[in-house]
């Protein structure tokens, strides 16, 4: 091979690593934004279940509903 050869082939080979990197921080980047959302989201469910655990751990789990009616078995 040639030195301009070489120098061609080490450019063609520069532009598609190029080409790569750029795809891979575009999907790095979309990756990134996906893992902010469910982090969010996350972050929201775990509140409501925290809401829900105290509003049961706050009323007796022992009662009876208001429509159960023990005379009528």
């Amino acid at each position: 091979m040639t030195p301009e050869e070489n120098i061609a082939r080490l450019e063609e080979q520069a532009y598609f690593q190029e080409k790569l990197l750029a795809q891979l921080n575009e999907a790095l980047t979309f990756q990134q934004g996906q893992i902010d959302r469910l982090e969010r989201r996350l972050a929201l469910l775990e509140e409501n279940m925290a809401s829900v655990l105290d509003a049961s751990q706050a009323s007796p789990a022992n009662t009876l509903p208001p429509h159960y009616m023990p005379e009528r078995y």
